[in-house]
């Protein structure tokens, strides 16, 4: 099979170097300068990609597109792809929901074959190898496979229906993004008291991911009734140091889905979750 054409958009900091790694097995990597920043031609510049005038001529030349932007502007971009009449292979590898997802698949019916994305992990450059996760069509799937073998994008199949790639990618973000922030407002907290030291001093005793242990999710909702309160005081105590307590609350409201596991004895996993998910 003929290397393919593909279309990148647009070329950001992951775009970019997701669209470089493409080039590694494509006749050409191509993006629009139509409306594009000074930074994003000199990163298209850096990475070697080839500049189409607009977004029309991106499209009639291209065999795939993927498409990496801001989630906001996910559905948007995809509806000018989708009346432009492309009938490639879109790949909508944005960080959005599910549901999102496939309303943009559905945008592309019946011409377009919609292939469902998800990156995870950092833009593959200086030897990081992030993930990019596909459901989708299995034609469609392997082309992408085929386009990025042997590159420093690795990709994962997850089966052929569209929303999965999607909702893997949110699963990791809501721990991954929300433990960062947590992570400031705990050493924003401690260091209005002066304490800020000795709480990274307690933190390196223990490294591992709470992400790894989904065990202790039961034992979490066993003591939701006093854990929620904790939180409630530590989200005043942020208030009190200036910092935003609202992170918090909500954690204490979710927590508040468990108030009845209270001595209920051994809660599973499933147990758990099912009582989050229907309180």
């Amino acid at each position: 099979m003929a290397q393919p054409t593909v279309g990148i958009l647009h070329p950001g900091s992951m775009g970019a170097a997701v669209a470089a790694c493409a080039a590694t097995n494509a006749a050409a990597v191509m993006w629009c300068a139509e409306g594009r920043s000074p930074a994003s031609a000199a990163r298209a510049a850096q990475f070697g990609l080839t500049a189409a005038a607009t977004l029309p001529e991106l499209l009639d030349r291209s065999d795939i597109v993927i498409s990496l932007c801001p989630p906001a502007a996910a559905e948007d971009l995809a509806r000018d792809v989708a009346g432009h009449g492309f009938d490639g292979v879109y790949v909508e590898a944005n960080a959005i929901s599910p549901e999102r997802a496939l309303r943009i698949a559905a945008l592309f019916e019946p011409d377009t074959t919609v292939v469902d994305g998800g990156v995870v992990g950092s833009p593959p450059v200086g030897a990081k190898t992030p993930t990019l996760y596909l459901s989708g069509p299995a034609d469609a799937t392997a082309r992408i496979e085929a386009l990025f073998a042997d590159t420093a994008v690795q990709t994962s199949v997850l089966g052929a229906e569209v929303g999965k790639a999607s909702a893997l990618k949110l699963s990791y973000a809501s721990f991954q993004k929300t433990s960062r922030v947590l992570v400031a407002l705990a050493v924003g907290m401690a260091r209005e008291h002066g304490v800020d030291q000795e709480l990274l001093e307690v933190a390196s005793r223990r490294t591992d991911s709470y992400l790894s242990e989904p065990e202790y999710i039961a034992k979490t909702a066993a003591r939701a009734w006093r854990w929620g309160p904790e939180l409630e005081e530590a989200a005043d105590a942020l208030a009190a140091a200036g910092l935003p307590p609202e992170m918090l609350r909500a954690a204490a409201a979710t927590l508040a889905r468990w108030n009845d596991a209270k001595g209920v004895g051994e809660l599973t996993l499933t147990d758990a979750l099912d009582r989050l998910a229907q309180p």
